[in-house]
């Protein structure tokens, strides 16, 4: 019979009442009054007149029974500390007061030989709801063993579902007597009997010891589940682990948390339905209909970043995000607006990503140097205890329905970037291994920040060499963004006041930079939006895209003519798409369920912005030979011989006391290294091949 006894969390006990204690944990209050005390809330709580909120819903409902702890108080004060302190000794009082009140509802049935028969009426599952602050799981400490307490966390792995035994039936395999022993809650089994209870008889031999045999296919189940809880991103302090793990120390009994209670946090997420009021919505949609509406949300994307307006729009489309489609044929098709923010250092590139992590209502962040595939994806692990193998979701499932904002993009390894290929687009992620076989949802969007490879974006290079990632992983995302640290005095003089009134006006003496739910407008307002707008192109506004789809591929071809080299940023169907999104986002900002023309011009006027602007970046891959050019060259080949080496700076500050300009030699060495006449090695040291 191994397994059939397996799990670890819980609902709601159905056992019932434990046979030691007399007061339930009432403080010398009677079970019968604590009884009846229940049963008076589950009969006659009112919230309005004649409206009895329990009585109905144990109609409806005759399985479970949702019950508010703040009902509970305004009925009798004495009843929820009584819950809080003894839950394990009044939650079961609880359960047998709605299975009684409920038997007390229903009418009485008249069976077929003429007689009324009670009703039967099976077992009610009481379920808490509150809404106190949580506890932070670290604070969870002795104070809090058996007591009731409130937690929050993202569920990062679940258990497949299992029965667990509520009562066990047994019969002696002596005297084939029968004995039915209820189970302990949580992870605590039956307590088996030594001896039976049978008298024997003169003549009949006694029972022996442990005379008992479990019955499976007569005794009473539950579901349950292994739920596997992480905390907040926003409850983690610095240098804290999340688990700790003592495995050599020995344990009285293993700690666990028996659930009671769940409930999804649909402010704090956009996979629900949301719920909002009625001044909230009046709210919304009047600002919905402001004409300034784009560029009102736009200055609310990240406010403390000087300019940079063009990123600014685009991760405001990022958040709002375009409408998912399901094609006839069962093809789906991605809403969500992926960004690639790449150039030089210090150009708040990971800043942008920080304000998402926080803004967007679903959002994970994570460092690429740090993350691997099976973190980015997902993961099959073997469970310690059951050795049964389970799936933990990485990054990019635990964001379903928000944004994954990943920093160092460029700082992972190649095979790992392979791996979010399906996730970006299919937006699926497809597990085989240990056997399991399944596809996990990943419907998110993804913000991504890279440097070159060098460091910083080198004007003289091509953009080939300067954008050091695969055509695959480039062509995912819609919009693809050059930030440069331009060195101009009056605009360097106006950044500095702008850090410097930044930091001057923060607030020194804030302890919680937690933004609490009702005044993150900004957030409730993505949500909003998000769920109740899906907004599709209007006729004229899909013909104005297909003109300039057409005009933007012809471009994109005259290029490759003129250069010999095929573009970097590739101009496909996946970026006619984008610019599809990109317009579906603007008009869903509005509440509008159509983009129209005007939609579609602002969205290729960003799309020219970034990825047209960073295809066309760089200098050309063919460098013509100009006299200037050829001078330079000249000089180059009379101050280095063949087998000679010569660091790139030392040979340009050499040329350049000689009057020679710094960018006419950088482009005279590009050209003799595109005819193989000089080589490149570590540390940018020049060796000459031939002259």
């Amino acid at each position: 019979m191994s397994g059939w006894d397996e799990g670890a969390v819980y609902y709601s006990d159905q056992a019932q009442f434990p046979e030691s204690g007399a007061d339930g944990g009432g403080g010398g209050i009677s079970r019968h009054t604590i009884l009846r005390k229940l049963k008076e809330f589950i009969r006659n709580f009112e919230t309005d007149k004649n409206v009895f909120p329990y009585r109905e819903s144990l109609v409806h409902n005759s399985k479970s029974l949702l019950v508010h702890l703040e009902d509970l108080l305004a009925f009798d004060a004495e009843l929820p500390s009584l819950l809080r302190s003894s839950p394990a000794d009044n939650l079961p009082l609880f359960e047998t007061a709605a299975a009684e009140v409920l038997q007390g509802l229903r009418l009485k049935k008249l069976t077929d030989d003429g007689e009324m028969k009670e009703p039967e009426t099976g077992e009610v599952q009481i379920l808490l709801s509150s809404k106190e602050d949580p506890v932070s799981m670290r604070a969870l400490g002795a104070d809090y063993i058996s007591k009731l307490v409130k937690i929050s966390g993202i569920t990062i792995a679940a258990s497949r579902v299992k029965a667990k035994a509520t009562y066990v039936s047994l019969v002696c395999k002596n005297c084939q007597s029968t004995k039915e022993v209820p189970c302990r809650p949580g992870l605590g089994g039956a307590v088996m009997p030594r001896s039976c209870d049978h008298a024997p008889q003169p003549g009949e031999e006694a029972c022996p010891i442990d005379p008992w045999i479990i019955v499976p296919d007569k005794s009473r189940y539950v579901d349950q589940q292994t739920l596997k809880l992480q905390e907040n991103p926003e409850d983690l302090w610095a240098n804290d682990l999340l688990v700790c793990s003592n495995r050599g120390a020995v344990a009285v009994r293993q700690p666990y948390i028996r659930v009671v209670g769940m409930e999804e946090a649909n402010e704090a997420s956009s996979r629900g339905h949301a719920s909002f009021t009625q001044e909230e919505e009046e709210e919304f949609r009047r600002f919905a209909s402001r004409t300034d509406v784009y560029e009102a949300i736009c200055a609310k994307i990240s406010p403390s970043i000087f300019g940079e307006e063009n990123v600014k729009k685009a991760v405001a489309c990022l958040l709002f995000g375009g409408s998912r489609k399901n094609l006839p044929d069962g093809v789906k098709l991605r809403g969500d607006i992926n960004v690639l923010l790449l150039g030089d250092p210090s150009t708040a590139k990971s800043q942008f990503l920080k304000f998402v992590e926080k803004t967007a209502p679903i959002a994970v962040y994570t460092s690429g140097k740090g993350s691997s595939a099976a973190g980015l994806t997902a993961s099959v692990i073997r469970d310690g205890s059951s050795r049964e193998f389970y799936l933990e979701g990485g990054a990019m499932v635990l964001a379903d329905g928000g944004v994954v904002c990943i920093d160092e993009f460029d700082k992972m390894r190649p095979e790992d970037r392979v791996s979010i290929h399906e996730a970006m687009e299919q937006q699926t992620i497809s597990i085989a291994k240990a056997g399991i076989t399944t596809v996990l949802n990943s419907r998110t969007s993804v913000l991504a920040a890279a440097n070159p490879p060098s460091g910083r974006y080198d004007d003289l290079k091509t953009t080939q060499e300067n954008i050091d990632l695969q055509t695959t992983i480039l062509s995912r995302f819609d919009l693809i963004f050059i930030v440069k640290d331009r060195r101009d005095m009056k605009r360097d003089k106006i950044i500095a006041s702008h850090i410097i009134k930044v930091h001057a006006s923060a607030d020194q003496t804030a302890t919680d930079h937690k933004v609490s739910k009702e005044d993150n407008w900004l957030k409730r307002y993505i949500q909003f939006c998000r769920s109740t707008c899906r907004p599709r192109l209007s006729e004229s506004a899909a013909t104005r895209l297909q003109n300039e789809y057409v005009r933007f591929r012809q471009d994109m071809r005259r290029q490759a003519n003129e250069t010999g080299e095929a573009s970097a940023v590739p101009i496909t169907v996946r970026q006619l798409e984008a610019i599809v999104r990109l317009s579906e986002s603007l008009a869903k900002m509005k509440l509008s369920q159509i983009a129209t023309e005007a939609d579609v011009v602002e969205a290729v006027n960003l799309f020219k912005v970034s990825t047209i602007e960073a295809a066309q970046s760089g200098i050309n891959q063919h460098v013509t030979s100009t006299p200037e050019i050829q001078q330079a060259e000249a000089q180059i080949k009379r101050r280095i011989g063949i087998g000679m080496r010569i660091s790139e700076r030392k040979l340009i500050d050499d040329l350049g006391r000689m009057g020679m300009n710094e960018s006419i030699v950088r482009r005279a060495l590009i050209a003799m290294n595109q005819r193989d006449e000089i080589e490149y090695k570590h540390e940018r040291r020049i060796i000459v091949r031939k002259l």
